[in-house]
């Protein structure tokens, strides 16, 4: 659990080679960015309440 920060870096990794692979420059693919940075933050807060929930 404590390595789940990489999620969103790895993501990032990931579009910025997509990116450079197809020749679109980074300010055009900015709204894939921001795609991954409300994803991971909704898959940390889902994973944070279920935490919460199932804690003895």
């Amino acid at each position: 659990m404590a390595r789940m920060f990489l999620i969103p870096i790895i993501l990032c990794l990931v579009w910025v080679i997509f990116l450079r692979a197809n020749g679109i420059p980074l300010a055009k693919g900015k709204q894939g960015f921001i795609y991954i940075a409300i994803g991971s933050a909704v898959l940390c807060a889902f994973l944070t309440l279920m935490l919460w929930i199932t804690r003895p």
